[in-house]
């Protein structure tokens, strides 16, 4: 099932003193978030008045946010984007849409288990499926990665010997 809103970062600081708050991305490009025009706070619709990508941190200014205390009233909020604001390339998803899908052998239709986590590793995210065992998977799209369907809940994997 689709998620309406991801979190894509966490406030972590104020920067300078004219009101930019100091944002960590959290499993996305920095350049992504610099290409959103809403982002929500506490539930609550945030649009930045400027936003640039600086050391791997991206800066927003909010609207009335003027000064340090004001951007320091923001530090450790988490930021979300609608889901639905976002159009990502064919076949890639967010870190957050995954978690929980049910994870099939595309080749019996054997259902492996479920996908708890998805880890970061230098050549490619690998995924954990937790059901009668613990499997990782690369998410190589192709070679392991047969098909994603969020509506329905599914991914398809191709099972490879000793995987």
């Amino acid at each position: 099932m689709k998620q309406e809103y991801i979190r894509v970062g966490r406030i972590v600081n104020a920067h300078g003193i004219r009101g930019e708050v100091r944002v960590q991305p959290r499993r996305v490009s920095p350049a992504l978030l610099t290409r959103c025009k809403t982002f929500y706070i506490d539930g609550q619709p945030v649009t930045p008045t400027a936003n640039h990508v600086h050391k791997e941190l991206v800066l927003l200014k909010f609207p009335g946010v003027e000064d340090m205390n004001a951007a320091l009233a923001y530090k450790g909020k988490e930021l979300y984007i609608r889901r639905s604001d976002v159009v990502l390339p064919e076949g890639e998803y967010f870190d957050d849409e995954l978690i929980g899908l049910e994870v099939h052998d595309c080749d019996t239709g054997t259902l492996l288990g479920i996908l708890t986590a998805v880890d970061e590793y230098p050549a490619s995210k690998v995924y954990t499926v937790k059901g009668d065992r613990e499997i990782l998977i690369p998410a190589v799209r192709d070679a392991f990665i047969r098909s994603v369907d969020l509506d329905a809940g599914r991914m398809d994997v191709k099972v490879w010997e000793g995987l």
